[in-house]
């Protein structure tokens, strides 16, 4: 009688599943009740919120545990991955152009002579800004402030890298934090790049020495200049102009559209080559909407956006183009209904689409959302919306070598922000554990050889456009609007963001 009387009163007495019981097994918490799972999902949000914010360096959780589903622990779980990745190039490649995070070396490639320019310092600076990590931006700049460009370059530099990179870079970070002292080393990057505009033509040369001044083409390219790289010119050059005062780098600029504007385009399009004669002539019909002819597209419609919508030359220009590669160059595969651009030689069209190519889905939403005829509008939206869903499945599908490239990811931020589908988020999101499951090396991510192999092969180079475009583009997918609104802000091909001038 003694023990049911036991039992029956610990049967009234105990808690009965209250708002405060839960037990522990094997290091996992089961929550009974929905208002204590939710207070315990917001604790531990906050606490990882708190070590984020400290920018203590800690290692990096799995994606599972960092972020859960929650857009927020997602925008702070990149964070973290951007932390990681300049922890080991501060420590193992500090002034260095890029980070082997396997081999815990400094690298460098072709495109930065043989010096060493901190091609990473210059292109992450505005992505750690934005994204808070306040000490590694301070690291960033107090060597910016001693960096000489002129005396640290050596042998032949790409004048289109370093234009993109280097003075976008620094244009960059002058129009987010107001600094001057990164305007005058703009102007001083951009100042040592004019002599590779002394020719006969204006059309600038590909390579330049600093050292000597001395500039040339690539000699794979028999002597020409390449679309995409003295087509990406002008919204650096003019946007340094606009904020010196200095109106060398506009003309400059200038003189490449005119050259170009006077021209005759073949059935509308932009040949990839051009000779250095004066006048110029078009070199063999190669089209494409992807490598060696991309970012000219992207810069027509970006300078006029970045004008404040008042260089009609440049849209008119724009418009004209895409609409002629439409016509020649758009298609859709029969067995899939993918949308792409396939590129041109003479009138032999080749149905390949190039990840470089992915660009253009977001190049034609952001047309879309700056556009003033709503039919016009809508076309794009839907082109862009087509083509992102293109680029999506030939990751599932193709490209074998991933070099950690962020033309995919860009598209998916410009369909955000113009739809707010929450795909795009999800695809994003996959991407980050994928990056985090098969690129992440010993100090940082890497590119990957073969992405079909089970366990691929690191090419143990962490290249310097992944803080400035595919970390950027990420954390921003997950961050609100007004994160570098649109109407207000628009980027350069490396995703450098310049102020509209309204």
């Amino acid at each position: 009688m003694f023990l049911l009387t036991v039992c029956i009163t610990a049967f009234f007495f105990l808690p009965s599943g209250g708002t405060d019981l839960y037990f522990r097994e094997e290091n996992s918490v089961h929550v009974r009740d929905i208002y204590v799972r939710e207070e315990l999902r917001r604790k531990e949000q906050d606490a990882l919120r708190r070590k984020a914010e400290e920018a203590n360096p800690i290692p990096i959780p799995k994606p599972e545990i960092g972020a859960a589903d929650d857009t927020e622990g997602r925008r702070i779980f990149v964070k973290q991955m951007i932390k990681f990745a300049w922890d080991g190039y501060r420590k193992y490649a500090w002034g260095e152009n890029e980070l082997r995070p396997n081999s815990l070396s400094g690298h460098s490639s072709s495109i930065f002579g043989y010096g060493k320019t901190g091609a990473t310092i210059i292109d992450a600076i505005d992505t750690l800004f934005i994204v808070g990590l306040k000490e590694e931006y301070k690291e960033a700049r107090e060597w910016i402030t001693q960096f000489n460009f002129k005396e640290s370059a050596k042998g032949d530099l790409s004048v289109f890298e370093t234009n993109i990179r280097f003075t976008g870079g620094l244009l960059s970070a002058y129009a987010l934090t107001g600094d001057k002292m990164f305007l005058e080393k703009a102007e001083d990057v951009a100042t040592l790049l004019l002599p590779a505009f002394d020719t006969p033509s204006g059309i600038p040369y590909s390579l330049i020495d600093l050292q000597t001044g001395r500039a040339k083409t690539y000699s794979w390219a028999s002597g020409k200049a390449i679309l995409s790289e003295y087509g990406s010119i002008q919204l650096e050059f003019d946007y340094l102009s606009n904020l010196t005062g200095n109106p060398v780098f506009a003309q400059k600029a200038d003189k490449i559209r005119d050259v170009l504007t006077e021209m005759e385009k073949p059935e509308g399009l932009y040949p990839i080559y051009l000779s250095m004669d004066n006048p110029p002539r078009w070199g063999q019909h190669l089209f494409s909407m992807g490598a060696m002819a991309d970012s000219w597209y992207e810069y027509l419609l970006k300078q006029w956006i970045s004008t404040g919508k008042r260089d009609s030359r440049t849209k008119r220009e724009y418009e004209e183009a895409i609409f002629a590669m439409e016509k020649r160059m758009l298609f859709k595969s029969e067995q899939s209904n993918l949308w792409y651009f396939a590129k041109m030689n003479g009138n032999r069209v080749e149905h390949s689409f190039e990840h470089l190519a992915c660009f253009s889905g977001g190049m034609v939403v952001l047309h879309a959302m700056n556009e003033e005829n709503s039919t016009i509008a809508q076309h794009y939206l839907t082109l862009g919306k087509e083509i992102g869903h293109t680029c999506h499945e030939s990751y599932a599908r193709s490209d074998s070598y991933y070099i950690l490239r962020p033309e995919v990811v860009e598209t998916w931020f410009y369909l955000w922000r113009a739809t707010k589908d929450e795909k795009y988020r999800q695809w994003a999101w996959d991407h980050v554990q994928n990056l985090e499951k098969y690129a992440k090396g010993t100090a940082g991510y890497s590119g990957i050889r073969n992405v079909y192999d089970e366990k691929p092969e690191q090419d143990d180079v962490q290249q310097s456009f992944l803080f400035a475009e595919l970390f950027k583009y990420l954390y921003l997918i997950f961050s609100e609007d007004d994160v570098l609104p649109l109407d207000q802000w628009v980027f350069n091909t490396e995703a450098h963001p310049f102020r509209i001038r309204h």
